[in-house]
Order: structure tokens, then sequence, then C-alpha cells
């Protein structure tokens, strides 16, 4: 069991959207604040407070005019909440039986407050999962992020044969329509098609064929057949 995190809800939620902001821009080592206020929903002034206080607590590094990034006790304080928040996503939906459209702001609330060993016991009861509804893949407890390897499915080039690796979004709307499509994590698809300048994308799905937009791809993360 590791020690209490002394990060406080709030900036262990910084922390974790900055990871996962980090995460999907990897060949750039530092965020800036502008980008992690429109994430946290919240104005300029309000991120550069808190990423004052990550700073001082050794939690972050910030380099004017480049931006910041975690330190390596940041990066594990991250990772522990996503791991909470992945959790409680999971239990809601395989053991609450809610819907994976109405999960994250609740897991968001759960994830900050239970502790290391409640989120073992949940782990337990949702069957120790890897992944969390939406695909994103679940921190171990050591605080390692399994390495997923996937690609949007608006870069792919047509033809090809893909599964869903995971979904990129939080709006429920989004998710619930691409459920009535299911397009969802370990779903086998056919990319049949693509029109050029950015166009929409015909697939198969279950022998059905669909089009979706080329913006909406863009949050589908797929891998090539068997090897998401």
């Amino acid at each position: 069991m590791s020690a209490k995190s002394s990060a406080s809800a709030v900036q262990q939620e910084y922390l974790a959207e900055a990871y996962r902001l980090l995460h999907y821009q990897p060949d750039a080592p530092y965020i800036t604040t502008s980008a992690l206020a429109e994430r946290m929903g919240v104005s300029a002034p309000a991120v550069a407070a808190v990423v004052e206080r990550l700073k001082r607590a050794g939690l972050v590094e910030h380099k004017p005019y480049q931006g910041m990034r975690l330190t390596p006790t940041g990066e594990r304080e991250a990772l522990m909440n996503i791991r909470r928040h992945r959790l409680a996503e999971v239990f809601l939906v395989k053991v609450m039986g809610f819907g994976w459209h109405e999960v994250h702001d609740e897991a968001d609330a759960i994830g900050a407050v239970i502790s290391e060993q409640v989120a073992a016991r949940m782990e337990a009861m949702a069957g120790y999962p890897k992944r969390c509804p939406h695909g994103e893949p679940i921190p171990t407890p050591d605080g390692v992020m399994p390495r997923i390897v996937d690609t949007p499915l608006s870069d792919v080039e047509a033809p090809a044969s893909l599964v869903v690796s995971r979904i990129n979004t939080h709006d429920p709307e989004v998710l619930k329509y691409l459920a009535t499509l299911r397009l969802v994590p370990e779903q086998p698809i056919a990319l049949l098609s693509r029109a050029p300048f950015n166009g929409p994308l015909r697939l198969r799905i279950d022998r059905m064929e669909q089009v979706i937009g080329h913006e909406l791809a863009g949050s589908i993360r797929v891998a090539v057949e068997g090897g998401a």
C-alpha cells in the first residue's frame, strides 16, 4: 500500500488532466496552461494559480514560453488518480448497471475520495479489468500505465480491417450515438472508403454499413484487428 497522497483532490484532478493531455501528444513534452485551462473549463489565471501551487509542491515543472510537465512524483499522483477514476467507471457500469455515457462525472466524484484499499476492492468486484468502459487503460497499483498502440480512425487509410480500441470523448450524447452504431471498444470494424478533403468515412460494422463524419472519426481510436 502506497503512502497517502499529499496533493489535494483539486490538485490531483489537475495532474490527471495534464497527464491525459501529455499522453496524447507524446512528441511534445510540455503542455500550456491555456490548453489545461480549456480542458478543465476554467480561466487561465485560475489554472496558473493551481500550477504555481503544484510547482511549489514539486509536482510539476514550469518553463516560461514552453509550458508545464509533470515531475516523477506528480506523474505518480496523476496515475493513481486516473486509476481510481477508471476503476470507478468500470464498477459503475459492470456492478451497478450504469450506461457508459453516465459514469465520467460520477467517477470523478468517487475517485477523488476513495482510498486505494477501496479501489482495489472495486477492481476485484469488477473482475480485474484492464481498461475502462471507454477503452482507456487502467494504471497498475504500482503506478504503471499499460502501453496501448492505436491511432485515430480519421487518420487510417482505406480499406482496412480494424478493431475499436478506445473512445476519446466524455460527451454523453456522442457516447450514446456511438453505442447505437456499435462503435465501442473491442468491436471489429472494416473501413471501406473515405471521401477526400476530410470527408465522411464508410464503415462496415456487424455486416451493416454506416457512414460517419471525419470529426467523429477523430474521437475513435482503432488498432489493426488482433493488435489492440
